[in-house]
């Protein structure tokens, strides 16, 4: 059973939670998902089976999209509405919507994030919710993320002090720390108050299953049914396609000169009639050889 399942994972479960469930309900350890969402986030979880478990790193390099909602004038310890709270300033004066625009449009492109104290990032090898928990201060490393696209949405349930964006960002992106920071920039402490991801590199919301579905499908052992091709969780990488022969020794795994069709992406996968056979890459000290970084067998 080889493929990808794009999970809706539901609020109140960890990802590692989900994992575990999916390989009780497919009968097998070989699942790994593609990148964590806080257990009260909703949203597209792509969770990879089997031979899919061997594209998991590039998976989580793509692009993820996500709805958050920003509330204004209050702060939390947590950057969201599960902290305690510990700044507040009233609203006299709300922001105009030019100024909200103008904020977010601010914020789009490489800019510079520090990771939130409760989350999973490693310093001296502790998390930083570790030393936030017992309450340690400790520097916290910042990392430059990007920032493809953000705009507002409209929402009914909009307030004087909250509104609704929607974020295309690359791996690593707080959403949180984001929410944060565009308060700062409109000049209130703000927190973010809901977070859904609407979708993972190629796979949206509108194809994503729930537990529900994938219980029902267990009963009926069809769940495989709802797995998805290993090469849609590699569309973001060029492909290089070859003939019969050259299947061949890519199915050996062997390095092979260069080939003259120029791919722009390096890893670039590798096709025979649409059937992905490998990742391969430039030879980091050959560059008139590529050499295999996965293969994928049947």
């Amino acid at each position: 059973m080889n493929g990808i399942l794009p999970l809706w994972k539901p609020k109140g479960l960890t990802s590692h939670d989900c994992v575990m469930k999916i390989r009780r309900l497919f009968h097998t350890k070989k699942v790994g998902h593609t990148g964590t969402l806080d257990p009260q986030v909703e949203g597209v979880l792509p969770i990879c089976i089997g031979q899919a478990t061997k594209i998991v790193p590039y998976l989580m390099e793509t692009k993820k999209t996500y709805i958050a909602e920003v509330m204004l004038g209050t702060s939390t310890e947590t950057e969201d509405r599960e902290g305690r709270v510990i700044e507040q300033k009233e609203i006299t004066s709300p922001p105009s919507n030019q100024s909200i625009e103008n904020t977010l449009q601010s914020f789009v492109g490489d800019i510079i994030q520090i990771p939130p104290m409760y989350s999973a990032v490693k310093v001296k090898g502790k998390r930083l919710y570790e030393y936030a928990r017992a309450n340690e201060t400790v520097e916290r490393p910042s990392r430059q993320i990007t920032i493809h696209e953000i705009k507002r949405i409209p929402s009914s349930k909009e307030t004087n002090h909250s509104f609704r964006i929607q974020v295309i960002c690359s791996k690593g992106t707080y959403i949180r720390t984001l929410c944060v920071d565009i308060g700062k920039h409109l000049g209130y402490p703000a927190h973010m108050s809901d977070l859904v991801r609407i979708q993972t590199g190629s796979f949206t919301k509108d194809e994503a299953v729930t537990f529900k579905t994938i219980e029902r499908a267990s009963l009926m052992d069809k769940q495989n049914q709802l797995l998805l091709p290993i090469v849609k969780g590699l569309l973001h990488l060029n492909c290089l396609n070859v003939d019969e022969t050259m299947k061949k020794a890519i199915q050996f795994g062997q390095k092979l000169p260069r080939p003259e069709q120029i791919v722009d992406t390096d890893p670039f996968i590798v096709l025979f009639h649409n059937q992905l056979l490998a990742i391969y890459q430039v030879h980091p000290e050959k560059p008139n050889l590529i050499k295999p970084v996965r293969v994928f067998n049947g």
